[in-house]
């Protein structure tokens, strides 16, 4: 949802999720990210490329500015598992 929306969408659903799930909770988000230490894979650049195409505030998120978007209404970053097709799934937790 947050590569195919607005950044005030991600800022949306984080506020929400922030209201809604209790201490200990799992925020789940899958799909494809920007991770500054690794290189985006070409099909990635692609999607990229051509979500800014329909759209200038959609694309690929960094996952380190989702991370401070998170922290800002109460989530940690718990974990991040590499799925197929250069997909990630990104389990925040409320604190």
């Amino acid at each position: 949802m947050i590569h195919i929306s607005p950044w005030a969408s991600t800022e949306g659903l984080m506020r929400g999720a922030g209201r809604i799930l209790g201490s200990g909770a799992p925020l789940y988000l899958y799909g494809p990210f920007c991770q500054p230490a690794k290189p985006l894979a070409p099909s990635n650049a692609a999607f990229d490329e051509d979500l800014r195409g329909r759209d200038p505030r959609w694309g690929l998120r960094d996952l380190d500015e989702v991370a401070v978007c998170a922290g800002s209404f109460g989530f940690v970053l718990d974990r991040v598992v590499e799925m197929p097709a250069n997909n990630l799934s990104v389990i925040f937790r409320r604190s």
